[in-house]
């Protein structure tokens, strides 16, 4: 499991949309989480904590983690 796997800018051909080496870590500076790349399915999301648990799960951590944290929690915010 690469950091790309959680991100936006990753392609179905294994590539980064902005031209960027794949990285070996979990760290890169242009990581850009998408929620649908955690819960495929909207109805799986329960909580902000739920999608932070599973990120440092998969090693996920320092600066990507926070981003990760500001995504779930823009997500919890917009949920009903």
């Amino acid at each position: 499991m690469i950091v790309c796997d959680f991100c936006s800018q990753y392609q179905q051909d294994g590539k980064c949309r902005l031209g960027l080496n794949i990285p070996k870590t979990m760290g890169c500076r242009e990581f850009d989480p998408l929620m649908e790349r955690f819960c495929s399915d909207p109805k799986d999301f329960v909580s902000a904590g739920q999608i932070n648990q599973m990120a440092a799960f998969f090693g996920i951590k320092g600066r990507e983690l926070k981003k990760v944290a500001l995504m779930a929690a823009r997500e919890e915010s917009t949920r009903p």
